[in-house]
């Protein structure tokens, strides 16, 4: 497997947040949890990874919840790092979309519309499924071998009911299934557009078992069946 498709150990896990009182909102402000501690000369970009990874785990599960607002220096106290790269990451998931910045107070995680998710949904599958189904036809079924350790990541991610692993593991998955397009553009893109929607599968055992399914059509070269269990899967 390559280097790039291991999933970052996320060294936090977030308490649930307790609320502020503050101008009509809830601002969220936590008490200091174990989690990321710098340990002699740390690189700064390691700790703001190591903080973004954190805090995506943290969107999945619930911990961070949609439409409430949350400050830096109150996440960094709760992570045990300075606010400085807690803002830069949250900088990072206000560019993703994640989560939108409001002056002077904060970050407000996004409240995503069913509407906007099928959106969503509608524009990652007019990425996907004609760059997979145009796999089926050009890779050599052999090949598709490398991904099996990546599909039974996701189902053992989706058997312990692990959202925030599961999210990381899916996405890995569709990255190295996109990669054999050879188009970096490509996975760049759909690797976006993941990462807004990545949080919303509701039934992760059904996820997992699309996995399967899929990788079994694209060995059978089976690009009808390709097409179909994409957009099944991704619900464009």
């Amino acid at each position: 497997m390559p280097a790039w498709a291991s999933r970052p150990t996320v060294p936090v896990s977030a308490p649930a947040a307790v609320p502020e009182q503050s101008r009509g909102e809830h601002t969220h402000s936590e008490p200091p949890a174990p989690g990321i501690v710098a340990r002699g000369v740390v690189e700064r970009t390691s700790v703001r990874g190591q903080v973004l990874d954190a805090l995506r785990a943290a969107l999945v599960s619930g911990d961070l919840a949609p439409g409430e607002v949350y400050s830096g220096p109150a996440l960094g106290e709760r992570f045990g790092v300075s606010a400085t790269p807690v803002r830069e990451a949250m900088q990072q998931l206000a560019r993703e979309g994640a989560v939108e910045v409001v002056p002077n107070r904060g970050f407000r995680v996004t409240r995503r519309s069913d509407r906007e998710l099928a959106e969503l949904a509608e524009v990652r599958a007019l990425v996907e499924v004609p760059v997979v189904t145009r796999l089926a036809r050009t890779v050599a079924p052999a090949r598709w071998a490398e991904l099996r350790p990546l599909v039974r990541a996701t189902t053992a991610a989706a058997v312990v009911g692990d959202r925030a692993g599961y999210a990381e593991a899916d996405r890995v998955f569709h990255r190295a299934l996109l990669a054999f397009a050879g188009n970096d553009q490509v996975v760049r893109v759909a690797d976006d557009l993941h990462r807004q929607v990545g949080w919303s599968t509701s039934d992760l055992a059904v996820d997992a078992h699309q996995h399967v399914v899929l990788l079994d059509a694209l060995v059978a070269q089976d690009c009808g069946a390709v097409g179909l269990l994409v957009r099944e899967h991704i619900g464009g």
